[in-house]
C-alpha cells in the first residue's frame, strides 16, 4: 500500500468545505460515592458524545490551527438537541451552533451528561416510572400513603409527578403510583464534573487541537457544572484555554450542604417535549419590541429532537398507553459550587453572554458572574444581548427594528439585517474561541442592542 501524502499547497484547503456529524460513546464504571444511591456504585456506565467537526475537500493546509469546544447543555435539554438544532435560520443555513462552529474550523463535542438522553439513566434509576416523585409528607413529618411519599429541595423538581394523569398516572402507572427503588436524588454537581473531564480528555484526543486545549462553554446549569470542573480540577484547568458562561445560572453555595429540609428523596423528573422545549418566554412588555425573537417551528423541532433522544420516556404519557405522547426524563439533581466565592478564584479567561429578556435565568446573574471575576483577570468580557431569552442559540430577528439605524449588526456584513440573537451568539463564540476577544476587545463589557449592533455598555 503506497504511504499517504501531505497534501500539497495547490490541493489543500484553507477553511472547511463542509461538515461530518457523528455520535459516540464513552464508556466508564461508575466510581464509589460519585453518585448519591451507593447502589450504582461499580456499575458500567456511558455517555453520549455528539460531535460537529469540519471537513477539508483537498485537506487542511499545513498551519492551519485545530480548535475544540466542548458545550455542555443545561438542567432539561440534552447537547445534541440544544446545541446542533436542525432547523433553517430564515437568513439561510442552520440554526446549529455545532454546524456554525465546525464550518468556521472548530471541532465541536457535546456531550449528552449521565442521567440524560442516550447516555446511562439505570434500571432502578431513571428508566423506572415509579421514581418520579410522590406526594408529599404531611407537616408532622409521617406519610399517610402506602407507596410513600416525598420531599424536594426546590420546587424545579415539582412533587407528586407520579400522580399527573396527562404525565405518568394513567401512561405507564394505569392508575396506580408506585414505590421507589431509589430513593434519593439521582446526581450532584460533581457527578457531572466527572462527565466533563473525560469529555475535555477525549475531545482532545480527538481534535488534536494545536495548543492541547479545549474552550469550555457551559449553558444554564451547564454553567454551574463548567465553574465546578474549573474550581475544583486544577489537571482540567491546565487542559482549557478559555471558558465561556452562556445563559448561566448562579449563585449555590460553594460545597454540597443539605438545605433545611434535606435533598429530594426521589430520582427522576419528567415533563413533555413541548414543555422542555419552552424556553422562549420574555418579559410581556418585551414582546411587541423583539419581533421575530421566535422563529416558526422551532420549539416544536426542538421537542422533536428531545424526543428522539429518548428511549423508554417515548413510551410514556397521554391518555392512552397504545399512542403515548411522549416524555421526556431528566435527572434530579443537587446544585452547589458556583457563587460569588467560586467566581473570585477562575483564572481561565472568561467570555459572560447573556439575554436580557431572560425569564429563566436572570440577567443579573451575568453582572454577577462578570464583576466577581478576579480583578487580575485581563482576559473577561461581558457581553449582554436585547431581545434574547433563556433560548439565545435559536432566536431571530423580522421587520423593521432588523435594520439598524446606524452601524452594522455584530457579525453581519454593511447593509444586511441583523439575523438575531442566534447569529451573534454563533459569531461571538467564533471569535472568542479563536482570539479571545468580542468585538476584538479582549476585555470589557457589551450591549447588543434589538438591531444588533454592539457597544460598549456605559
Amino acid at each position: 500500500m503506497a504511504a499517504a501524502t501531505k497534501p500539497s499547497a495547490q490541493q489543500c484547503d484553507e477553511v472547511p468545505t463542509g461538515v461530518v456529524t457523528s455520535n459516540h460513546f464513552l464508556r466508564f464504571r461508575v466510581p464509589p460515592g460519585l453518585m448519591p444511591d451507593p447502589q450504582f456504585d461499580g456499575r458500567p456506565a456511558r455517555i453520549q458524545v455528539h460531535r460537529v467537526r469540519p471537513v477539508y475537500a483537498n485537506g487542511k493546509c499545513p498551519g492551519v490551527t485545530n480548535r475544540a469546544a466542548v458545550l455542555i447543555h443545561g438542567r432539561a435539554q440534552p447537547g445534541p438537541a440544544l446545541f446542533d438544532l436542525r432547523h433553517p435560520a430564515p437568513e439561510g443555513g442552520q440554526l446549529s451552533t455545532q454546524e456554525a462552529l465546525a464550518r468556521a474550523g472548530i471541532d465541536t463535542f457535546a456531550p449528552t451528561l449521565l442521567g440524560y438522553g442516550r447516555s446511562t439513566r439505570f434500571e432502578n434509576g431513571l428508566d423506572d416510572p415509579g421514581n418520579a416523585s410522590l406526594r408529599p409528607f404531611n407537616a408532622d413529618g409521617s406519610c399517610s400513603w402506602p407507596e410513600g411519599c416525598d420531599r424536594t429541595h426546590t420546587p424545579v423538581f415539582p412533587l407528586d409527578q407520579q400522580g399527573t394523569p396527562t404525565l405518568l398516572l394513567t401512561n405507564p402507572l394505569d392508575g396506580q403510583r408506585r414505590p421507589h427503588s431509589s430513593n434519593v436524588r439521582f446526581a450532584r454537581v460533581d457527578t457531572f464534573v466527572r462527565d466533563i473531564r473525560q469529555v475535555i480528555d477525549d475531545a482532545i484526543a480527538r481534535a488534536q487541537p494545536t495548543d492541547g486545549k479545549v474552550t469550555l462553554i457551559g449553558y444554564s446549569a451547564g454553567g454551574q457544572h463548567i465553574a465546578r470542573t474549573l474550581h475544583k480540577h486544577p489537571d482540567t484547568v491546565a487542559k482549557v484555554n478559555r471558558a465561556v458562561f452562556l445563559s448561566s445560572l448562579f449563585g449555590f453555595p460553594t460545597e454540597e450542604t443539605p438545605p433545611p429540609g434535606g435533598f429530594a428523596t426521589f430520582p427522576l423528573h419528567v415533563t413533555t417535549a413541548s414543555d422542555a422545549a419552552n424556553t422562549w418566554q420574555m418579559p410581556p412588555q418585551r414582546e411587541p419590541a423583539c419581533t421575530g425573537h421566535v422563529i416558526p417551528g422551532t420549539p416544536a423541532q426542538l421537542g422533536t429532537q428531545m424526543l428522539d433522544l429518548e428511549t423508554v420516556g417515548r413510551e410514556w404519557g397521554g391518555d392512552d398507553p397504545n399512542n403515548p405522547t411522549g416524555l421526556i426524563r431528566s435527572p434530579v439533581f443537587s446544585s452547589y459550587g458556583w457563587n460569588t466565592t467560586v467566581a473570585g478564584q477562575l483564572t481561565t479567561p472568561t467570555l459572560v453572554i447573556h439575554g436580557l429578556e431572560d425569564t429563566t435565568a436572570p440577567p443579573a446573574n451575568s453582572s454577577a458572574i462578570f464583576n466577581n471575576l478576579p480583578a487580575s483577570m485581563t482576559n473577561k468580557v461581558l457581553v449582554q444581548v436585547q431581545c434574547a431569552s433563556h433560548a439565545i442559540a435559536h432566536e431571530g430577528c423580522s421587520d423593521s427594528r432588523c435594520t439598524p439605524e446606524s452601524g452594522t449588526p455584530y457579525g453581519g456584513r454593511p447593509g444586511e439585517p441583523w439575523a438575531g440573537p442566534h447569529a451573534t451568539l454563533k459569531a461571538a463564540l467564533i471569535e472568542w474561541i479563536k482570539s479571545g476577544t468580542f468585538n476584538g476587545a479582549a476585555n470589557g463589557q457589551f450591549t447588543v442592542n434589538e438591531s444588533g449592533v454592539a457597544s460598549p455598555s456605559p
